[in-house]
């Protein structure tokens, strides 16, 4: 199967992490916080609740003296055996004294050998008319208590719940307090816990501690230099307010997934040395309506006590959403968000130095009230690294990595077409680990062409493949390589291998000369006539076709319907374009769109499809068919040693880089004379 690089992520700075560089939102953080007092209300509730286990202690313990429970009938036996000097009626409950200590113990092994000189019993709920006179005939002493509990013990066990609720809430709230000083460095203010809901949660950076600067940051070259005005207004804003320039209240950062953008923001406040305060929009957030409003409002007084400074939402699209149009659902808090961020930025006076950049990599969904003058005055788009920044983000990434000599950072930049400063942190990174993982002290060519393929196409699966099915993706992966070989105007071989990996069985990889921004019509007949040689090569060896070329199917299919639909390289239709699947310009996905064309046009881009299609697969089966023996050296190759490399195809082939063959030579001819470029 053809693999074809994505694109990616434009820095490729190291980024530093947050937690390391927070600092409290009180300008004098260095002072001692002290603990959150509350010594007080707790000895208090101590001694309350001791108070009502001493009350419960008393009840059960009495004067003394162990006390055990027995039968009612046990305790008139032991008042006709005149061992009963004093019983306290309460209700049914019976307690009492014995005049000399009573053990229930017997002969049996195991029977209770304890003795007590207390006792309590139940009396029945039929009524015993002759206890009284037995027990004042027995001379013992009669005691009776009413059977409702003291009022002050009633009253204890009825404050006991709200106590303890208090309680919890205090200690609650003391507790959340404590955080948000250890966390905030004491500057918050206000109430803390659970009544701090509506302060701003922005994590504010020292000066001293943000020290990713410009030079962290490789590539953007355009986006660095729009932000190094700002930097310097805020350096000596007199330098440009004594010529009447205002600047920009508001920067906000567009780009795909990964290119930089919270890194260029912290590299602009390492420039400036200004206080730096950090929040996600989806932290104004809340269940209750008016948190986020209350949490935006306490953000930007903070960053104007400390002004000049610089405020960085990143996400902005979770609550700058466009309001009123139900994209991405209504909701109240989030639009009264939207309203305060609006009215802050509006508020901002002249000397008050405040600059707020975002981040999104939505800007499509972004409310118009929110990206227009006076609010964010400058957008900035971050591209996608060029090879020179490819290899300078390298540079960064492997400067605390030992490397071999034969690392070449200038041909795995040619390698990673595409690849953000994410995605070659995480290739630099996954090679470190893949040459620890073998015992290497420094790490080699080989193991950052591994990681390369890992990230691309997945890691190696365990599975074994049978011999049949190993010589039709032999065939298959020849199929493609041939044909990027041989046809002119295709991107250069690098390497063909049949080692199963994540989801494909085997791989064709071709590395671009130079980045392209332009495609011509020849070329994407060539990328599309690559895809389906491997199709073509089942068909004309085995003579039957298999499933092995699912994903080259849609990916031609995808590329035809853009040549024909979006891209005007149909003769039929001529200069238009239709709205037929158009990607999202950082998201990559396609957004269903309504048809603005008829059934008739629907079927003439079918057809044009089909015949795009159809013809460069002739192409292609026409390559193999005149090159068959060359096919099969290539195949055998791939069976015996599973990879096979730009140097080898060159061995196995036999004649120079993209020959073209005399089936082709009007086509070529058609696409020099005519080439169309896409937009």
């Amino acid at each position: 199967m053809s693999t074809d690089q994505g694109n990616s992520d434009t820095n490729g700075s190291p980024r530093k992490t947050r937690e390391n560089q927070e600092e409290s939102s009180d300008p004098k953080s260095n002072r001692t916080t002290s603990p959150p007092p509350g010594l007080n209300w707790r000895i208090l509730l101590g001694l309350f609740l001791l108070l009502i286990a001493v009350s419960y202690l008393t009840g059960l313990i009495g004067r003394g003296g162990s006390r055990g429970s027995i039968s009612y009938s046990t305790f008139k036996q032991q008042v006709r055996e005149d061992n009963v000097a004093e019983v306290t009626i309460r209700g049914n409950a019976i307690q009492g004294t014995f005049s000399e200590e009573y053990s229930p113990g017997g002969d049996e092994e195991g029977d209770d050998t304890r003795a007590y000189s207390r006792f309590s019993t139940t009396k029945p709920g039929i009524e015993d008319a002759d206890l009284m006179s037995l027990l004042e005939d027995h001379e013992v002493t009669i005691n009776a208590e009413s059977p409702e509990r003291p009022w002050m013990m009633q009253a204890l066990i009825l404050l006991l719940p709200w106590v303890l609720i208090f309680g919890i809430i205090i200690w609650s709230s003391r507790r959340m307090q404590g955080q948000m000083k250890g966390m905030m460095g004491g500057g918050g203010g206000g109430p803390g816990g659970l009544f701090n809901v509506g302060k701003s949660r922005a994590k504010k950076y020292r000066m001293t501690k943000t020290k990713t600067r410009y030079d962290d940051v490789a590539g953007l070259k355009n986006a660095k230099q729009d932000l190094r005005e700002i930097v310097e207004y805020l350096k000596d804003p007199e330098r440009f307010t004594s010529l009447g320039a205002q600047i920009p209240k508001g920067v906000l950062l567009m780009g795909a997934p990964g290119t930089g953008k919270t890194l260029l923001a912290r590299a602009t406040a390492g420039e400036a040395g200004v206080p730096f305060y950090s929040i996600s929009g989806s932290e104004f957030i809340e269940m209750f309506v008016g948190v986020g409003a209350s949490r935006v409002r306490d953000m930007f007084e903070k960053a104007k006590k400390d002004s000049p400074s610089i405020i960085f939402i990143d996400e902005i699209d979770s609550i700058g959403r466009a309001r009123g149009s139900g994209l991405g659902g209504g909701h109240d808090e989030r639009e009264q968000t939207l309203n305060q961020v609006l009215n802050e930025m509006d508020g901002f006076e002249p000397h008050q130095s405040v600059v707020v950049i975002a981040a999104t990599n939505r800007p499509d969904v972004l409310d118009s009230a929110l990206t227009r003058p006076g609010r964010f005055d400058r957008q900035i788009t971050l591209d996608l690294p060029q090879k020179e920044a490819r290899q300078a983000i390298l540079e960064i990434h492997t400067r605390k990595v030992p490397l071999e000599d034969d690392v070449d950072l200038g041909n795995t930049a040619s390698r990673t077409v595409g690849f953000s400063g994410a995605d070659l942190q995480n290739l630099i990174n996954e090679s470190a680990l893949l040459a620890g993982r073998k015992g290497r002290k420094k790490v080699r060519q080989e193991d950052i062409n591994e990681a390369a393929d890992k990230i691309l196409l997945g890691a190696k699966r365990e599975e074994k493949i049978g011999d049949d099915e190993k010589r039709r993706i032999a065939y298959h992966e020849a199929g493609h390589a041939l044909v990027a070989r041989l046809m002119p105007g295709t991107d250069p071989l690098q390497k063909v291998t049949i080692i199963p990996r994540g989801r494909t069985l085997g791989a064709t990889e071709q590395v671009p000369e130079t980045d392209r921004h332009n495609f011509s019509y020849g070329y994407l007949q060539g990328r599309i006539a690559v895809s389906l040689g491997g199709r073509a090569s089942e068909k004309l060896v085995f003579e039957e076709l298999s499933n092995g070329a699912a994903q080259d199917l849609k990916s031609v299919g995808n590329l035809a319907r853009k040549m024909v639909a979006q891209w005007g390289m149909s003769e039929k239709l001529g200069p238009v374009t239709f709205k037929l699947g158009e990607e999202h310009l950082f998201l990559g996905r396609e957004l269903s769109q309504q048809k603005d064309f008829s059934e008739h046009t629907a079927q003439v881009i079918d057809e044009e499809i089909q015949r795009i299609l159809q013809e460069c697969e002739q192409k292609a089966r026409a390559i193999l068919s005149e090159n068959r023996d060359k096919l099969d050296a290539l195949a055998e190759a791939l069976m015996e040693r599973e990879t096979v490399h730009n140097g080898e195809i060159d061995e196995i082939v036999g004649a120079s880089r993209n020959q073209p063959s005399s089936f082709h030579t009007t086509e070529l001819r058609r696409a020099k004379e005519g080439q169309r470029a896409v937009g």
